[in-house]
């Protein structure tokens, strides 16, 4: 695996991911009885946006940079931006340092009685995502294959949390194939957990199949898709945009993405062209 997240740390599709993550991990708060989380694809845990790989690409000063200054921000992305600067507070031209992965988001807001298990292939990767968890008993860090590890990780003892499934995708279209396998794993040992399939959007005709397949799924009673595009998704040359697929999601969640996915796509613009969706797939 050649992926390196830290060229992409913070970037627009981060922004989207991470928003929803947080909406996702609120809802199972909701609720006092304890949750776990798990993450295939965990990455490094904190990604240091002033290092060489983030400023070759600087993609995070078009993503998270561009909501740090912004007031009145819709609840939910006030709530992704009050986070981003607890885990790092901005420096005095407002620019960040750092920036938080997914199993540190979920750190900041999981509770004492809450666990996670993050799954992390790359051994330098892992073993820097382990130095940033050292000491949270609540973490378990797993050097290995994320899509495996569902089947022989999952059910926890837990009954109720969220799978996130966010690969790097270096397989392009053919990642699918590979998350596909693995949700068949994960529906059929933890039924009743939230699952979030993160992917990029270059071609339209490489994702549909993907929603039919998760739509014509008896076992899934539930599912919505949430899409954020910032260019039209009909060239493999650039990342168009992104989305997420969302099984058993909280009660009204298609209804809380509506509140804010308008108001990101217009802060996250990078041309006249911008789109966002979301679809409900099934419903039970």
């Amino acid at each position: 695996m050649n992926y390196r997240h830290a060229f992409h740390a913070g970037n627009f599709a981060d922004v989207f991911k991470h928003a929803i993550l947080i909406g996702l991990l609120e809802a199972l708060k909701a609720k006092p009885a304890a949750f776990c989380y798990v993450d295939t694809h965990a990455g490094r845990g904190r990604y240091d946006l002033r290092g060489d790989a983030a400023e070759r690409t600087r993609e995070w000063v078009d993503g998270v940079q561009r909501l740090l200054a912004v007031d009145g921000l819709p609840a939910p992305l006030a709530a992704y931006v009050d986070l981003v600067r607890a885990f790092d507070a901005p420096s005095a031209d407002g620019a960040l340092a750092h920036y938080p992965g997914s199993p540190m988001i979920a750190r900041l807001l999981m509770r004492e009685q809450d666990r996670a298990i993050v799954c992390e292939l790359h051994e330098e990767e892992a073993a820097a995502l382990r130095s940033a968890l050292r000491g949270d008993a609540r973490f378990a860090v797993h050097q290995r294959d994320g899509y495996a590890a569902l089947k022989a990780l999952l059910p926890p003892a837990q009954k109720r949390g969220l799978v996130l499934i966010d690969p790097p995708f270096e397989a392009q279209g053919g990642e699918f194939a590979q998350i596909q396998s693995a949700l068949d794993d994960a529906f059929a040992r933890w039924p009743n957990a939230i699952h979030a399939i993160w992917y990029p959007i270059k071609l339209r005709e490489t994702i549909a199949p993907f929603h039919r397949w998760l739509a014509a799924r008896e076992d899934v009673s539930d599912a919505l898709v949430a899409e954020l595009l910032l260019h039209p998704d009909n060239s493999t040359l650039r990342l168009n945009g992104c989305g997420m697929a969302i099984v058993n999601p909280p009660w009204q969640f298609d209804r809380q993405l509506g509140t804010w996915l308008p108001a990101l796509q217009e802060l996250l613009a990078q041309s006249r062209y911008g789109e966002q969706r979301v679809t409900v797939l099934k419903r039970s």
